[in-house]
């Protein structure tokens, strides 16, 4: 092998080891997101101020990720300047990372809430809102999945899965609606509440947007408008 074909192969080597690294990076900053929705609501449920405020602190992991992985799809784009699918995988990460970033400030907000929770009385078992928060999770992990594997179908499930999300919150929204409207006391515990469910409704927007990012990068198709992709 001559020497100029040599130094393509260990090129062509060093660019996919960055890829594979990208990859993976962003695989650790899902599972931190994930990790904080989980502990956001441990904490609710258990009222548990000390994981909240661990919860809010561990948030500047997640704000280390977003510039190590923007910065290292700069250097990317800079030393490799890729094409095709290449540069859409590149470029979708930039913006997947500021979503990720995004439902890691929404724990922080749910752990906030909780902590001004703890000091009011106990509005009763929480059933509809963990359920809210067990979809935004499984919707996190699948639509990073779908980016790694380019996996269109999965995305498209993803994207689906927001409306059983949609439908909790509006179910949570009426039922808090209705306990202010009949006891003065639990409104200010109730509007907390309400908040929560609307901290998770906004999560899985942002894992919609995820999932509409994973298939304009395999498609070249943005379907941000149309929340559907005739996958035949």
């Amino acid at each position: 092998m001559s020497s100029q074909a040599k130094s393509h192969t260990h090129i062509h080597k060093d660019y996919e080891e960055e890829l594979d690294d990208l990859r993976q990076r962003l695989l650790k900053m899902a599972g931190r997101v994930e990790e904080m929705i989980a502990n956001s609501m441990k904490a609710l449920i258990g009222r548990n101020v000390d994981l909240a405020e661990k919860t809010i602190a561990s948030d500047h992991r997640v704000n280390r990720d977003e510039m190590e992985i923007d910065e290292l799809c700069l250097v990317i784009l800079a030393k490799r300047q890729p094409m095709a699918g290449d540069l859409r995988f590149i470029t979708i990460a930039l913006k997947m990372v500021t979503d990720l970033e995004r439902i890691g400030d929404l724990a922080v907000n749910i752990c906030q809430r909780t902590i001004d929770l703890s000091s009011l009385p106990e509005l009763g078992p929480y059933q509809d809102i963990p359920e809210m928060a067990d979809h935004v999770k499984e919707m996190v992990k699948d639509a990073i999945d779908a980016f790694v594997d380019r996996d269109v179908v999965k995305a498209q499930e993803v994207i689906e899965r927001d409306d059983r999300v949609d439908e909790i919150y509006h179910k949570v929204n009426r039922e808090l609606i209705v306990m202010m409207r009949e006891e003065d006391d639990i409104v200010q515990a109730a509007a907390h509440v309400q908040s929560i469910a609307k901290h998770l409704e906004r999560m899985a927007d942002h894992t919609t947007n995820l999932a509409e990012q994973v298939i304009f990068m395999v498609r070249g198709k943005d379907i941000r408008h149309h929340n559907k992709l005739e996958l035949d």
